[in-house]
């Protein structure tokens, strides 16, 4: 006899978990599934920042002197499988005609209907699940090492400020000396997003919500998504669950899962590398660092210093190929004495994207009962927690805190 519940969350990373804490907290009977524990994939492995500054999603770059530059395929920020493009091809194409200025910035305004939330309901989950040491002070630097690029990106900032309210402040060389002794390299300034909130310990803030959830009554179970049919109902270790709503929020693994419902909704995946570095002689780091000349990010974290690398263009299921760590690791060594390497091998990391920018937050087209909740590219850690809320409210029937028909998964129907 199955197990029954008002509704499965296939998907235990951060999108996934917060979703299911607000089902719970609504009075659903909720049944969280994936096959690893929670925040074990590219929940675990990104940056542990919560960007309140990230009102603009990544864009294609759209300059001819950068894509000459990405075409020899050395750039460290990105890196591309010279096999996969032709597969690519098409989505890549919607992704640099959405990246042209008038589109993009339209694309922002509905992006910040979210991003402006980020913080506050992070800290909500954060406050209830005991987590809040997980989050350090607010701030995060993004440093330049030409003055050329340096003024670009104070006119960025003054430009998100006056648009958006993204608060931040300038540094010139001298004043960055002082805010962040860590840093040795010759710099030209930074900028700092003053309301973005890192994390220490990514994965152990979603497996924290999960506990939150599970105190709320929820159940999580392991099994594998692949057995999802139309019904509903999905095979756990447990047995078989059933109910009358699911919500597949498996990141990455959305593509091939929709797919199988007979779904043909555009997404690919920007993967991403990070090893961890005992900290070397001098200053300790004391917030993440963005060296945004070069393509790497610098984040103390729990383990030890957390080099993070640029993004690089592959198919879901092709081999690690972390070519870029190689790269930006003696720059990095140029900025910040690092010790020895933490980990055995580089962690990656795979961010589900859309050719728009925008989340699939929202029911499946033509799938009574299915619901969408990926697709946040960089920002899955970030979104979580307000994706999560959105969701939920869509699902019970409840006012919503925000417009959720910009991320409507039907307008690639």
């Amino acid at each position: 006899m199955p197990q029954s519940f008002d509704v499965i969350v296939l998907g235990a990373g951060m999108v996934g978990v917060s979703v299911a804490v607000h089902l719970q907290q609504r009075g659903r009977a909720v049944a969280l599934l994936d096959r690893k524990p929670a925040g074990s994939e590219t929940s675990m492995g990104n940056a542990g920042l919560i960007q309140r500054e990230g009102v603009f999603p990544y864009a294609f770059p759209r300059d001819l002197g950068t894509l000459l530059r990405y075409a020899t395929n050395t750039a460290p920020e990105l890196r591309y499988h010279l096999l996969d493009l032709p597969a690519l091809a098409p989505f890549l194409f919607r992704y640099w005609r959405n990246s042209a200025p008038a589109r993009h910035r339209r694309i922002a305004g509905h992006y910040a209907t979210l991003i402006e939330h980020c913080v506050a309901e992070h800290r909500e989950l954060a406050a209830q699940a005991g987590a809040l040491h997980l989050l350090r002070p607010a701030g995060w630097m993004r440093v330049y090492r030409s003055q050329r690029r340096l003024h670009a990106a104070l006119q960025e900032a003054a430009d998100w400020q006056r648009d958006f309210g993204v608060a931040c402040e300038a540094f010139d060389a001298h004043a960055l000396r002082r805010a962040q002794p860590a840093l040795v390299g010759p710099l030209a300034g930074a900028v700092r997003y003053l309301d973005a909130v890192p994390c220490t310990d990514p994965q152990g803030l979603v497996q924290a919500y999960a506990g939150l959830f599970e105190r709320l009554g929820g159940t999580v179970l392991q099994g594998d998504a692949a057995t999802l049919r139309e019904g509903w109902s999905v095979e756990s270790a447990q047995g078989t669950l059933s109910a009358r709503e699911v919500v597949v929020a498996l990141g990455p693994w959305a593509l091939p899962a929709t797919r199988r419902l007979g779904l043909r909704l555009p997404l690919a995946v920007k993967r991403g590398y990070h090893m961890h570095y005992a900290a070397g002689d001098g200053p300790e780091l004391s917030e993440p660092v963005l060296d945004a000349e070069v393509g790497y990010l610098l984040a103390p974290m729990r383990r030890g210093i957390r080099l993070t690398t640029g993004a690089e263009l592959a198919r879901l299921d092709a081999p690690p190929t972390p070519v870029q760590l190689g790269q930006v690791e003696p720059r990095a060594r140029e900025l910040l004495a690092l010790g020895d390497r933490l980990d055995e091998q580089p962690w990656m990391g795979q961010r589900p994207c859309t050719p728009d920018m925008l989340p699939l937050l929202g029911p499946a087209p033509g799938q009574r009962g299915l619901w969408l909740a990926h697709g946040h590219a960089h920002h899955g850690f970030t979104l979580g927690p307000v994706s999560g809320r959105l969701l939920a409210e869509m699902i019970c029937g409840q006012p919503t805190l925000l417009d959720p028909t910009p991320f409507a998964p039907a307008r690639f129907a």
